[in-house]
């Protein structure tokens, strides 16, 4: 993964502890999400390709000349410090949408929503160039936005992006037989928790910044190259939330092996010290009718496989002859920690097999 980019430095705040939940972690559970939407009807259209009911990352739309339009948004208060950084992370998060689904980036609008009494503008600004220079990184145009002033900060991008048919990934495509491949490390609600609540130093939290500042473009890049049957991005309903999701759109059983999970340095001590971030308890109510764990599993790798992750990697199906080409081209374009990580199998009595 790529270094960071200088920071914004002056600014004496840390964000993170001006909120109760920040990242992904401040997101709705999935449990409660998936009840509230059930109650709203769906559009229908004829050139709707991916609609709400696939709980995809993305929404995708079918254009006149045949190509396929992509739209998403994201957005969430900090969960890092430095507000450069924070504009990082969450641009990062927002584009990995687009990338989930193969396609590219085009342009994107601003999502804002800060209060102008509590913090001076400049951290507005840093958290502004932090998400431009990010978009700028992924060829993605910001074209505006909108600002409220609003209490706690909060900040995301809208993305419209663009694929062609046949490069159109989506977490329907899983196959039995195929090879489950996993992008970026896990960790990272766990060692901002540990961050805010100063068991780590900004030492400790920098591996995990790091990870969430790097793009998903190059998981995009060689999914397309290896023809991915299916994918998705890890975010705020944890591996195991996102996991579900995706076997159960492609009506299939994922056996995940939690001891070949790539893991953020100190990830695993800290939850065993007892930092388990409550979005963790959220995604178990959400998975836990669908999920065997197996006797292999320690406490330590479930409680991690739950962590509600932002701006995570991806996590890919690809068919096992075209599975180590993927993980070499990968890491040799920088996303070392990528890895194989389970299989899937034809569809059984629970969605996941967690060993």
């Amino acid at each position: 993964m790529n270094d960071l980019p200088p920071q914004s430095g002056s600014i004496p705040v840390r964000l993170a502890n001006t909120v109760e939940a920040g990242g992904c972690s401040a997101k709705l559970g999935p449990k409660q999400l998936g009840e509230i939407l059930a109650q709203v009807p769906l559009m229908q259209h004829a050139d709707i390709i991916v609609g709400a009911e696939s709980h995809d990352d993305a929404g995708v739309l079918r254009l006149a000349d045949g190509q396929y339009l992509i739209a998403t948004t994201d957005f969430f208060p900090p969960m890092v410090d430095d507000p450069y950084e924070f504009g990082q992370v969450a641009a990062a998060n927002a584009l990995s949408d687009v990338y989930a689904m193969g396609g590219k980036p085009l342009y994107a609008l601003s999502l804002v929503m800060f209060p102008s009494k509590q913090f001076d503008d400049e951290v507005l600004v840093a958290m502004l160039k932090g998400g431009a220079d990010k978009a700028r990184e992924a060829g993605c145009l910001i074209l505006g936005g909108h600002t409220i002033d609003d209490a706690p900060i909060k900040y995301g991008l809208a993305i419209t992006g663009i694929v062609t048919p046949e490069l159109l990934v989506t977490n329907a495509g899983a196959r039995p037989g195929d090879v489950l491949v996993l992008t970026k490390p896990l960790g990272t609600s766990i060692l901002a928790g540990a961050r805010k609540a100063d068991l780590i130093d900004e030492a400790g939290m920098h591996p995990a910044i790091v990870s969430m500042t790097t793009l998903n473009d190059i998981g995009a890049r060689h999914m397309n190259r290896v023809a991915a049957h299916g994918a998705t991005d890890i975010t705020g309903f944890g591996l195991l939330g996102h996991a579900f999701r995706f076997a159960d759109a492609s009506k299939v059983t994922f056996r995940i092996e939690s001891s070949r999970l790539p893991v953020l340095p100190g990830a695993l001590d800290l939850v065993s010290m007892g930092v388990i971030p409550g979005g963790c308890m959220r995604n178990l109510e959400f998975i836990r009718e669908h999920t065997v764990f197996l006797p292999s599993l320690t406490a330590e790798r479930k409680w991690l496989c739950l962590d509600p992750q932002t701006s995570g990697g991806l996590l890919i199906a690809v068919a096992p002859d075209r599975a180590d080409t993927l993980v070499a081209g990968l890491k040799n374009d920088g996303m070392l920690e990528s890895r194989i990580v389970g299989e899937v199998h034809p569809p059984g009595e629970k969605r996941l097999l967690l060993a």
